[in-house]
């Protein structure tokens, strides 16, 4: 099955993340896209199917420009923790060149595909990193130095909280996409989290019905010395 284009709704919602006209990042993400769905067929990278790729790969991941524009419209650095076949990464480096990206998985083909699709994707400002989170972080070369971590479709709010602090700046924030569900049933947990402070969205839709979706940002209290 060959990749469809996007829907007008589709590049409407494209056009608002963007403040500007899709057309460059459309001819990115079919490039992306192909390459992508060429390599599943051989690497399981994505359970996601073709006529999806433009709603829950594309738009999911680029629809964090929506609420931090801050972290993405700057020459500040951002990680992807549990970055999977790169997504949000690969979206959030080819529209934002100025902004640097790292890619983490603890995954050797998924990292692989990150690094491959970057070179195709002609994406200098993203680079992709194997290894578990907890330990790179731990590395100084990685340690407090990302302005945003953003984490997509891995892990429990309290797993991320342990995992991706540690990468921050002292300002910095991690951002978790989240179902409203799944916001609900971590908002116990975070109410009684003492260490920092959260804040979540309000609820958007994705286009083409592909759900609903809202922003989950935690920080971490800054220490005074």
């Amino acid at each position: 099955m060959s990749l469809p284009a996007p829907s007008p709704e589709m590049q409407d919602f494209f056009r608002k993340c963007l403040a500007a006209e899709p057309d460059f990042l459309i001819e990115k993400m079919k490039i992306l896209g192909n390459f992508l769905y060429e390599m599943n067929q051989h690497v399981n990278l994505t359970a996601i199917r073709e006529e999806k790729f433009w709603s829950l790969h594309v738009a999911d991941s680029l629809s964090a420009a929506l609420y931090f524009p801050e972290f993405l419209q700057t020459s500040g650095r951002i990680m992807d923790l549990g970055c999977g076949a790169g997504f949000p990464s690969l979206v959030l480096a080819a529209a934002f060149p100025a902004v640097q990206v790292i890619s983490v998985d603890s995954t050797r083909k998924k990292i692989d595909f990150v690094n491959a699709a970057a070179k195709k994707l002609s994406l200098s400002n993203l680079h992709g990193v194997h290894g578990r989170g907890n330990e790179l972080a731990r590395k100084p070369e990685f340690r407090k130095k990302y302005d945003a971590v953003f984490a997509r479709a891995v892990g429990s709010a309290e797993f991320l909280i342990r995992e991706a602090l540690d990468f921050l700046k002292p300002d910095g924030a991690l951002i978790v996409f989240r179902t409203p569900e799944q916001y609900e049933s971590e908002l116990d947990f975070l109410k009684k989290w003492k260490k920092g402070t959260f804040q979540a969205t309000e609820i958007f839709e994705l286009p083409d019905r592909a759900g609903s979706r809202r922003f989950l940002q935690i920080k971490q209290i800054r220490e005074i010395h």
